[in-house]
């Protein structure tokens, strides 16, 4: 009976396809995108949904929430009958909510024995984040209204009785309440309770947003994931604020993709709502991005150093972009690699490589079905042994540079000999827009690649003295319809030739059958950057910030000690003609930004004081040069508006 009552259990558990990235080796900064089976007994689950609210003051935000409630609350009813518990954390609506039978029974919950110490502060950093560059920058709040329709929208508000900054009164009246069963709770002690006394072990955080309420509140991922839940994000069902007119300038969409990256890696794993309902994961409707998914496993020309930058820089506007990277153990593993299942492109920099046969096959399946492929440099040999075949379990394509690019790789020219590369077409084509007439020098070999296959179009030839001019880039219609840009360039030189940038990034373009508009090579080289602080010097006025959070003993005698030329703001109150103001201006447990502008640069690192501690603020840092006074602030609080980075605690 014991057996079977066991096998029933099990025969009720979810099963999920946890989402998280592994660092490929330490310091690397390049992650495998992995996935695990996790089985849970519903139970012993709880969604807790976010600052669901009925208003915001980002009217594209309010669009946004629209368009996947309905989707979540059938997430929430799914769960709900499967016997999960359901805790609606709305913030600062509780009032709404005095006389609810969800909000009292959160109230009756007995006190946790095991209460976290600070389950009832937001979270700005957790340790793991430490050795991260936060992705994006939120410190103006995020908003990315058009102007003109931003201030309709707050008229509206103010009309409605609202505060235009902080609309929300209840939560989205499209996420239903049981009142015999849910939870409603905005603090995090309570939600805590709710936890233990339900014997809850795994927790799904969904709601908005992801980057400031849903990763910092109380109850949100950090203090659930440190405090030792089995926790994960349902990645599609929230939203980012973010503004594309911020750093790293990419679509509002493109900046939700990396604050997700960042968890995945830095916080918690995701999953997606199919895996309660069925179907597919949710997409908004304006977001048609095609998914390019590069490839990258070669040694000798360093791209998986140049490519991502270029990606972020170039791409972030009109695609979404994820990675495949080889195995530092293991040669001819590409962990990840079935990504290629649910992409549209394909950008591969991979050198003499062979794969387990499924994983070829995953290669392989793409290709077959027309899908666009991208190739630099060693593409034309990626899954090509020098003089060898694939061994036992293994499987090569020698034949992948015909087959694929129509291109004919034999070997290249002696490595002393330089290279330079021309337009080889003087009809118009839109990989070569823009690009000048006259030869320009390439990193690098020049590689032996004719004759071509027919259905080929030349685009660039390359040459060296004394011998034949090669084909160095060119396009290639597949017999099944896809369409395949190659070229030969791809050295770590070429990386720094706008020569090259344009080539590669609108044969990206053209594979995929989007038109390049002439902005996205059109970036603004002005924004918050990090830097490590002791830094400098700087022949120009320089602006830095971080973020402190400190405890009690600091708030007594509290002072900031910095070069006399510095001027300092705390929680933009101006400390530099009265420094007394800093003990006033000091939030206790909470985030607080502290900004510094010099003419010469902090070589030496700030310190803070207080009545019984020290501390050196020396480590990371944000920093930019120019002399804007709105820089002294942000227009929301720091807990909010900074990212992980920069954050400095007891």
């Amino acid at each position: 009976m014991l057996g079977l009552h066991a096998s029933l259990l099990c025969a009720d558990d979810w099963s999920f396809h946890v989402r998280f990235q592994q660092e490929v080796a330490g310091g690397s900064g390049r992650f495998h995108r992995l996935t695990r089976e996790e089985k849970w007994r519903p139970e012993e689950t709880a969604i807790i949904v976010c600052d669901v609210w009925d208003l915001h003051h980002c009217l594209n935000a309010v669009h946004r929430l629209n368009q996947f409630t309905p989707r979540l609350n059938e997430v929430l009813k799914h769960a709900r009958g499967r016997g999960a518990i359901i805790i609606h954390s709305p913030s600062d609506c509780m009032p709404a909510y005095k006389d609810h039978s969800a909000r009292t029974r959160a109230l009756e919950a007995p006190l946790a024995d095991n209460l976290p110490t600070d389950m009832g502060l937001w979270c700005s950093a957790i340790p793991e984040e430490e050795r991260a560059v936060y992705p994006i920058d939120q410190s103006d709040g995020g908003e990315d209204d058009d102007p003109a329709e931003h201030a309709r929208w707050a008229v509206k508000l103010s009309a409605l009785g609202r505060n235009p900054g902080t609309p929300w009164k209840t939560q989205s009246k499209q996420i239903e309440i049981d009142a015999e069963r849910d939870y409603i709770s905005d603090r995090g002690d309570e939600v805590w309770n709710i936890l233990e006394h339900r014997g809850i072990k795994n927790v799904i955080l969904t709601g908005v947003h992801v980057n400031m309420c849903v990763l910092g509140r109380p109850f949100g991922l950090r203090q659930m994931a440190r405090n030792g839940k089995n926790v994960v994000l349902m990645r599609d069902m929230t939203d980012t604020m973010y503004n594309p007119k911020r750093w790293p300038f990419v679509s509002h969409y493109t900046g939700n993709d990396l604050i997700i990256a960042h968890i995945e890696r830095h916080v918690a794993p995701t999953i997606t709502s199919d895996q309660i309902l069925g179907g597919a994961p949710f997409v908004f409707h304006d977001d048609h991005r095609p998914h390019l998914v590069i490839v990258c496993a070669e040694d000798e020309y360093k791209t998986a150093e140049t490519l991502p930058p270029l990606a972020l820089k170039y791409l972030g506007r009109d695609f979404h972009v994820s990675y495949v990277w080889g195995s530092e153990t293991e040669r001819n593993l590409l962990p990840g690699i079935e990504v290629l299942d649910e992409a549209d492109a394909m950008l591969v920099s991979v050198r003499r490589r062979t794969l387990p046969t499924e994983a070829m096959a995953v290669v392989k399946r793409f290709v077959a079905k027309g899908k666009p492929v991208i190739g630099i440099r060693t593409a034309s040999h990626a899954f090509s042994l020098r003089n060898n075949r694939a061994g036992a379990g293994q499987d090569d394509w020698p034949e992948f540079d015909s087959n694929v690019f129509g291109g004919n790789y034999t070997n290249h020219y002696g490595n002393k000999l330089v290279a330079s590369a021309y337009r080889a077409m003087l009809v118009p084509h839109s990989i070569v827009n823009g690009m000048e007439k006259r030869p320009f020098r390439t990193g690098g070999s020049l590689y032996k690649t004719s004759p071509l296959e027919k259905g080929t179009t030349t685009l660039l030839l390359g040459s060296v003295d004394g011998q034949p001019a090669e084909p160095a880039a060119w396009t290639y219609l597949r017999d099944n319809g896809g369409r395949s840009f190659y070229t030969s360039l791809g050295h770590v030189d070429d990386f720094k030739n706008e020569q090259f940038i344009r080539l590669l990034v609108q044969g990206i373009y053209w594979a995929n059958g989007i038109p390049v508009n002439e902005q996205v090579f059109q970036k603004s080289d002005s924004y918050w950057a990090t830097t490590n602080v002791p830094d400098g010097p700087h022949s120009e006025t320089a602006w830095y910030r971080c973020v402190l959070r400190l405890s009690g003993p600091w708030a007594s005698d509290f002072s900031v000690d910095v070069p006399s030329s510095a001027s300092v703001w705390l929680n933009g109150v101006s400390l530099t003609k009265d420094s007394d103001a800093a003990a006033d201006a000091l939030l206790v447990d909470d985030a607080n930004l502290l900004v510094i502008r010099t003419e010469s640069g902090l070589t030496v690192a700030p310190t803070i004081r207080s009545k019984s501690r020290t501390k050196i603020l020396e480590g990371t840092w944000q920093f930019r040069i120019g002399d804007r006074e709105e820089w002294s602030n942000m227009p929301l609080p720091a807990k909010f508006g900074a990212g992980s980075d920069i954050v400095f605690s007891d």
